[in-house]
C-alpha cells in the first residue's frame, strides 16, 4: 500500500521500497534512507515513511488527513561520545582533554 508524505512543499510516494517524486533531489534524499534488505510490508512502508517525514520535518497522509510527523529520536547522543551522562564528574571520554586539570 503506497504511503504519501509532503516535504518542502513536494509530495512523495513510498511504494515497494522505492520513492517517487517530481523533484529529483528530494527523491535521491529519500531513496538514500531506504534499507534494501527490508521486507516491504504495509506496516514497514508506513513506518519508514513516518521516519523519513520526521527526519525532514514533513507531513504524512493518514486516514485523518495531513499530520505533522514527529521528529525521530537521535541516533547518536552525547552519552555515546563522552562515555558518561551530562553532569557527572568523571574525566573519561572523548572530550576529556578540554577540561581543566587542578594545578599542583
Amino acid at each position: 500500500m503506497p504511503v504519501r508524505i509532503r516535504i518542502y512543499g513536494k509530495e512523495a510516494i513510498y511504494d515497494q521500497g522505492a520513492w517517487t517524486c517530481d523533484d529529483d533531489s528530494l527523491t535521491a534524499m529519500l531513496q538514500s534512507m531506504v534499507d534494501p534488505r527490508a521486507v516491504h510490508t504495509a506496516d514497514h512502508e508506513r513506518e519508514h515513511a513516518l521516519y523519513a517525514a520526521g527526519r525532514f520535518g514533513g507531513l504524512i497522509l493518514l486516514e485523518t488527513g495531513w499530520v505533522p510527523a514527529e521528529h525521530p529520536a537521535p541516533e547518536i547522543t552525547l552519552e555515546d561520545l563522552t562515555g558518561r551522562k551530562p553532569g557527572s564528574e568523571s574525566r573519561s571520554g572523548l572530550f576529556s582533554f578540554f577540561k581543566r586539570r587542578p594545578s599542583r
